[in-house]
């Protein structure tokens, strides 16, 4: 429940009652009415802009209809102040009563809290990850990989009906370069001598293991033949064996597609074709020169007709080439088919998630699918800025194993999948990323991984504890939501209740804008005033979780423990994160 919401439609009847008394217009349109947190937490706890954004509309002053609607909340039994400020917001205070309510709530939601049917049920399809086949994942793609799956768990949690698909760029000139780069390791596996690796070609030793394993199904068969024979086999067999080891590492980062679409296949299919038909057919394809790009001198630019599409009626800075001069598709002309594929499947929302340097792609891609499905399709593309991976401070070198990058599985199993997800996640995903394998394992506050899962693991120290000392105490959420939770009044518990109670409007906001890594903001401010309580409770006795003499107050406590970390394991589970029960 976001109680931000629910306090609206309370403040919207007092409106209602305002328009019946004939104190307000009756025609007003309360759509633009919000409450939301005051900009200060010294002015209260809810704010309305209702007076703001009606007066216009009704004829009057702001104050005029926000001093009838503060003196009617003022007789709300939940509400012990209410206040007009500046020009006419209208700040309220709600009554301990209120939150020691809302935290029953929470504890009886249980893991469903946070929850929202904001999506509707709204089909949106989230394409992350998406990296050629011509090598292991790098400690680049994690971090989309993260955003990526992050983002599609806050979607399923706002409501929304996800699909997680990984499309394989297996057509196109690189995986051809991918299978005369295996084609050559396949020979030394068969005892050749290849030499030096020639310029062009993909020099990482991870094609070894593809070598040795088309030479062990195979034996010499490819052995000696031209290229043509061979190519389409050992380009197969190599894309198979890569993309096998694609999903290795990503399961072991906890990240599973639900669909993985070929862009061979697609192209096989006529899928392209179609696409340039259906185009063709609304006057969106011609024939012309396109202007030379920027940073090109005229003796560079070789100009030749191309088959364009008309991307400037969709709002792209130039028309796009679709056709390369040997007849073959662009790429661009292939994501088209598979946008167009998304949308006749159900999916109108798309979401990519990219790299930074796909940047200059994005307004063609939008263009596109507003082209392709006649402006009912939208996409919105989260581009994922590098990652610099250090160690105590100093960049890492690269894999000799990569030969020119650091895998993505070479993180994890070094400093474990939590670890991982959880970093990725401490910053926007167009900001830089800092990622040092030392720090990001160390126990302390500044380690914001570390400090969010302590937080988890004192949550559960708490309650075994409290479980030794009365062992036929209940200690589930459901039990504990029938605890005297009025008996919760020192400021520091009632601020706790405070924060929690925004988690559902937190998860909707970061479902609203995209931005998974709002949770990872969430949590640990969350547990800091987590933190904070337990500290003040080990300076003042009378604040401490467990109290001996007064069990009520003790499961009253414990009731606000379990509600914490109940809420971190929720948003930790959204972020592909598991909650740590004990650190060691």
């Amino acid at each position: 429940m976001n109680f931000y919401t629910a306090f609206r439609d309370r403040i919207v009847r007092e409106l209602a009652a305002l328009q019946d008394a004939g104190t307000l217009p009756g025609d007003l349109d309360l759509a633009n009415v919000k409450v939301e947190p005051p900009r200060e937490s010294a002015h209260g706890d809810l704010a309305t802009n209702a007076a703001m954004v009606l007066a216009k509309p009704a004829g009057m002053k702001p104050r005029d209809i926000a001093e009838p609607l503060a003196e009617r909340l003022r007789a709300l039994d939940e509400i012990t102040g209410c206040e007009v400020a500046g020009p006419g917001f209208v700040n309220m205070r709600l009554a301990n009563a209120y939150w020691a309510e809302l935290l029953g709530q929470l504890l009886q939601a249980g893991k469903a809290w946070g929850a929202s049917d904001l999506g509707q049920g709204t089909k949106v399809n989230v394409e992350y990850v998406s990296a050629n086949p011509t090598g292991p994942l790098t400690v680049g793609h994690a971090r989309g990989a993260v955003v990526g799956d992050a983002l599609a768990g806050l979607l399923a949690k706002a409501g929304y009906d996800v699909c997680k698909e990984y499309y394989v760029n297996d057509a196109g000139g690189q995986v051809d370069t991918l299978a005369r780069s295996a084609y050559l390791r396949y020979l030394e596996a068969l005892g050749e001598e290849i030499g030096e690796i020639p310029e062009g070609l993909y020099p990482g030793a991870y094609l070894k293991d593809v070598g040795q394993a088309l030479a062990a199904r195979d034996g010499a068969k490819w052995q000696g033949l031209n290229e043509s024979d061979w190519l389409p086999e050992v380009r197969a067999f190599a894309i198979d064996q890569l993309m096998a080891t694609v999903r290795d590492d990503l399961a072991a980062m906890g990240v599973e597609h639900d669909v993985f679409t070929s862009e061979r296949e697609l192209t096989q299919a006529s899928a392209v074709e179609e696409v340039l038909g259906y185009l063709e057919a609304r006057g969106l394809i011609y024939t012309g020169v396109l202007e030379p790009p920027k940073g090109k001198k005229p003796e560079d630019w070789e100009e030749r007709p191309q088959t364009l599409f008309k991307a400037t009626e969709f709002g792209d800075d130039v028309d796009r080439p679709i056709r390369k001069h040997d007849g073959s598709w662009t790429y661009f002309a292939a994501d088209m088919a598979n946008h167009l594929a998304k949308y006749r499947r159900g999916y109108a929302n798309m979401i990519n998630v990219w790299g930074a340097d796909h940047g200059g792609y994005v307004k063609r891609m939008q263009a596109a699918v507003k082209a392709l499905t006649d402006g009912e399709g939208h996409l919105h593309v989260a581009l994922c800025q590098l990652v610099k991976l250090l160690r105590a401070g100093e960049p890492v070198k690269m894999s000799k194993r990569s030969g020119n990058f650091v895998t993505l599985r070479e993180v994890v199993d070094e400093v474990g999948k939590d670890v991982v997800r959880f970093i990725m996640l401490t910053r926007k995903n167009d900001a830089q990323l800092e990622f040092d394998l030392e720090k990001v394992v160390e126990q302390s506050k500044d380690n914001p991984v570390f400090y969010v899962q302590y937080a988890h693991a004192r949550c559960h120290s708490v309650l075994r504890h409290a479980e030794s000392e009365w062992p036929d105490i209940a200690l589930d959420g459901m039990s504990l939501s029938q605890a005297q939770l009025s008996r919760l009044t020192d400021s520091e518990e009632i601020g706790l209740i405070k924060y929690l109670a925004g988690w559902p409007r937190t998860v909707e906001g970061a479902a609203e804008a995209y931005e998974p890594h709002r949770l990872a903001f969430y949590l640990h401010d969350l547990a800091a005033a987590f933190h904070g309580l337990w500290t003040k409770g080990k300076d003042d006795t009378t604040l401490r979780f467990l109290q001996p003499d007064d069990p009520e107050l003790t499961r009253a406590r414990l009731a606000l423990v379990r509600a914490v970390q109940q809420t971190i394991a929720s948003g930790l589970e959204i972020m592909g994160v598991d909650p740590l029960e004990e650190l060691r």
